[in-house]
């Protein structure tokens, strides 16, 4: 028999929400409890910063954490290179920094402030000085799957009918239609955020787990024992019923 792996979804800077979270697993698996973190740990909330703080010190600490890459770490951490890099196919001006991505609350996290008329590249420097080398490694180390024997977590999820092995970077950050509106069974269970949901939703062959952290609602964390899933409340656990 497997120990139980806990899985969270999208924290979008919302640091009581990852704590009271973090809490709830504890109750439920242990300090020891074997997490996967879905992403999009910055942007739209508050407190990206100290929520990277917090995700660092239990790496440091060695901490049984996998911690998935999302679309908004992507952009957060291509936006620190030494010269600031866009995705492509995202419109010009939907950058990072624009109010709609985030990038703006997550730099005022670390004390940087600018105005819509700021040059892009003077918002670059700042944030360069301000944010801490350690949080630009946590977001170039992150990985783009995790994966047990019939479960497989992503940020956003799959291209049906492609062999999970080539799956692609972009997809695994970015799709949507395409595999929400696909039926199919999966080689295996796909779990996922990226996409709000009003809670967390079992669809057979896929659960999305992010449950618009990044709007200001609850945060969500679930436990899988095999394929079977339950989120967590201050009641313990509730089993996860097919939508």
């Amino acid at each position: 028999m497997t120990d139980p792996i806990y899985a969270i979804g999208d924290i979008h800077g919302q640091l009581a929400e990852l704590q009271r979270v973090l809490a709830l697993i504890d109750a439920d698996g242990g300090p020891d409890a074997e997490i996967v973190f879905l992403g999009d740990y910055t942007d739209r909330g508050p407190h990206s910063k100290q929520v990277l703080d917090l995700l660092i010190e239990g790496q440091r600490q060695k901490r049984n954490w996998t911690f998935l890459m999302g679309n908004h770490d992507r952009m957060f951490s291509w936006f620190m290179r030494d010269y600031p890099r866009h995705e492509a196919h995202l419109p010009v001006e939907l950058y990072w920094l624009h109010p709609r991505l985030g990038g703006d609350t997550t730099l005022a996290s670390y004390g940087v402030s600018f105005t819509e008329k700021t040059r892009q590249l003077e918002v670059h420097r700042q944030a360069r000085d301000m944010v801490e080398p350690s949080h630009v490694d946590f977001l170039s180390g992150l990985v783009l799957k995790h994966e047990t024997d019939g479960l497989f977590f992503c940020h956003a999820g799959i291209r049906p009918g492609v062999p999970l092995p080539d799956q692609t970077e972009h997809d695994l950050l970015w799709i949507r239609q395409e595999f929400h509106e696909d039926s199919r069974t999966h080689p295996k269970l796909i779990v996922h955020g990226h996409t709000p949901v009003d809670k967390a939703r079992h669809y057979r062959n896929r659960i999305n787990l992010d449950s618009g952290a990044g709007y200001g609602k609850p945060l969500t964390a679930a436990v899988f024992d095999g394929n079977t899933c339950w989120t967590l409340s201050n009641d313990g656990r509730r089993a996860l019923e097919l939508s």
